[in-house]
Order: C-alpha cells, then structure tokens, then sequence
C-alpha cells in the first residue's frame, strides 16, 4: 500500500520527481558510459598488441628468452613442420605463425639503414595482423620476394611502393650474404619503435638468405583471448622442451605497463565521478524533502506516525532512485548506439604514433553497479534528509516556510 501511495505522490509533483529522475538518470549515465569507456580503451590496447605483432603468445625452445647465446640460432626450432602441424591441432588454436627475426642492413639507391627483419608466411598472417595499418601499397601475401617497411624506415630510405630493397645480412655460418626485394607495401602500427626499425619478407625467402632451415619461433593465434592459460598448459605438457610466453609478457614495457597505469588511473577518476553522482544526488533528494516538510506535518497532523512517514519517503526516494537508474542506463545504451556508434576519436597515446577510435564497451556488471549505485544513493540521501524532518514538532513542520 505505501509503495502505491508512494507512486502516486511522485506523479501529483512530476515537476519536483522529474528533478530528481533527472540527476539520477545522468548521473547513472555518465557513471556507466565511463566504465564503457574504460574497457574500450584496455580493448584497444590489448587489441593493437595482439594483431600487430605477437598474436596471443609465443613459443620458443626452454631458456631461449632468459638467456643470450653466442649462437642463438643453434637454439632455435629443429623440424618446425611436424612442431607447426601439431601445434594447429591444439583446441582453441585458430592460426599459427612460424617466424624468424635477425637483423639486416638495408639499401635503397645509395641509403643504407641498419633494421629489424622478420620472417614470416604471409598468405597465412596477412588477414590475422590488422592493425599493422597499411598506409602505401599493400600487405605481404603471395609476392616470394616481397618486403613490407615501417612507416619510419620506408621514409628513411626514401623509397615508395615498387622501388627495390636490398637486404645484406649474416648467415647462421657467418657469411655475408644479401638478396634483392621489392617493397610493395609500408605499414604503422602506431609503435614508433617498430615503424622506425622493422620490416617483413617472406619466409621461404628468408631461408636461403640466412642458410638455415630451422625457425626461431611460432606465433600463436587463439579463437578467444581468454584461452591462452589452458592452450599454454596443454602445449607444456606435450612438449616440456618449449616455452610458451603470452603477449603481455612479451610486450610488457607497452602492454603490460600501459594498462596497470591507465588501470589504476581509471579506478581514481571513477571514485571521483561515484563521489560526484552520489553527492549530486544526495543534495537533490535532500533538497526534496526540504521543500516538503509543511506536507510532513499535515501528515504528522492526521495521525500519521513518525515511522510511517519515514518509510513512505523512503519508498519516494527508492522509486526516483530505481526509475532514474534504468532511465540513465536506457540513455547510456542509445547514446553507444547513436552518436557514439562509431566510437571516440583518440589522440595518439604514450607508445603510438596515430590517432585511434575507442569503441564503448558496455559491461552487464556495470549495469548493475550502476543502477544500484542510483537506488541506494536515493534511498540512503532521502532517509538521512527526512529523518530529521519527520521528528520535528508538528507545530514547527507547519509553521515552516
């Protein structure tokens, strides 16, 4: 019964009740859309992460990232193939990327630019890195004696796509050794490191360049980025003679670092926003009763008993609390779809070079969060301001102006 007169009291003053939605409503909002915000950003990085460069995680033989060799290529990965067809099988693998990184010198014309080269199949990761952003020409796929830039190097040497590149390098023996490529593409991955220094040719071009059949290591690609804990254990048991390292260890100065900072950052600007929404509201609900304390006592008057007063304005204040949440949570959600579909256009962050769009990732839990924040906020605000009011002598409560 009270909650009915409850509702009923919020419609006679929709003026006084749309006030109070009102606050609640973009207070939920904005509460909501920030934790959106927040995932989005941390969606974004671990995304550029991922299909950049190292996929979800790599594989090399025990002991080969902890220690330097005097020749590492004596540690790297005999019979790849048979390691390559097995490691596909796995559940909850979807690509696998066999690849060897050495360094070169580059020349163009009379340029020569000390790089870092990585040898890769590129029919089979063209499709899976696609944030490497090709900006000139076009990704590495089929071409046998192609070669893609960093944006940085391509500039360096001064060289656009279908211009010739010559690669001089050491083989595994330690002889000179060199071949020619034609570039036909130069991608950014916003990483200035590796734009300014890396460049990409084709395994099987590779091989003979640096005499060696072996590879120094295989990238992974999962169906989902939550698996990588179990499909790293399984390829453990299988074969403890390798080590399996995830991307955000493999990127921990960008990735890793990144996030732990942006992360704790966020948590202090979202304390700051809850404290703002919860005080916004509190002033509103409290405000609220204010103006109704002539009303409390008439009903104070008629015989109404403190508490029951109290519990009525209790249930005033859930309602606004309950329907303004749900409001502000619908507004979020119209918001993400309409004028924020596309996402926020970022400026470049710490580590990249390129502006970025950070699509809002609206979360369950947070829905939740939210609308009890608005509830209990309204309810607890409304309780605290009225309870002071429905002790006042009746007298007085009438009296008041």
């Amino acid at each position: 019964m009270l909650i009915k007169i409850a509702f009923l009291n919020l419609l006679r003053n929709y003026r006084r009740s749309l006030v109070g939605l009102l606050t609640v409503g973009f207070g939920v909002t904005a509460l909501f859309l920030f934790d959106g915000f927040n995932k989005g950003v941390m969606r974004q990085y671990k995304d550029n992460t991922i299909h950049a460069k190292y996929g979800h995680g790599q594989v090399n033989t025990k002991g080969y990232r902890e220690q330097i060799f005097e020749k590492p290529w004596e540690h790297w990965i005999e019979q790849p193939q048979t390691l390559i067809q097995e490691l596909a099988q796995v559940p909850g693998v979807s690509h696998v990327f066999p690849r060897i990184e050495f360094p070169a010198i580059l020349q163009a014309a009379e340029l020569n630019v000390a790089g870092r080269g990585l040898a890769v199949d590129g029919h089979v990761e063209a499709d899976f890195f696609n944030t490497m952003n090709i900006v000139e020409g076009q990704t590495l796929r089929d071409e046998p004696n192609g070669i893609i830039l960093g944006h940085g190097l391509a500039r360096a040497l001064a060289v656009k796509p279908g211009g010739r590149v010559t690669l001089l390098t050491n083989t595994v023996h330690g002889s000179l050794n060199g071949a020619d490529f034609t570039l036909v593409g130069i991608f950014q991955t916003g990483l200035k490191e590796l734009d300014d220094s890396h460049f990409r040719i084709q395994r099987g071009a590779a091989a003979p360049l640096l005499d060696t059949d072996r590879i120094e290591s295989v990238a992974l690609g999962l169906h989902r980025d939550e698996d990588w804990p179990t499909v790293s254990q399984m390829i453990r048991n299988k074969h403890p003679e390798l080590d399996l390292t995830s991307f955000a260890e493999l990127d921990k100065v960008y990735y890793q670092h990144a996030v732990d900072w942006l992360g704790q950052q966020f948590i202090v600007i979202q304390w700051i926003i809850i404290l703002i929404v919860a005080l916004g509201i509190g002033n509103t609900m409290a405000f609220t009763v204010l103006e109704r304390t002539t009303e409390i006592g008439h009903l104070r008057a008629n015989g109404e008993s403190a508490r029951d007063v109290l519990v009525l304005l209790l249930w005033e204040g859930t309602l606004i609390g309950l329907i303004g949440s749900i409001l502000g949570i619908l507004l979020g959600w119209l918001l993400n779809i309409t004028l924020l579909k596309e996402g926020i256009l970022m400026p470049p962050a710490p580590g990249l070079t390129r502006q970025f769009f950070v699509k809002i990732e609206l979360q369950p839990l947070m829905l939740v969060v939210s609308c009890l924040l608005g509830t209990v906020t309204a309810a607890l605000a409304t309780g605290l301001a009225a309870s002071g009011r429905v002790r006042m002598p009746i007298a007085a409560a009438l009296r008041y102006r």
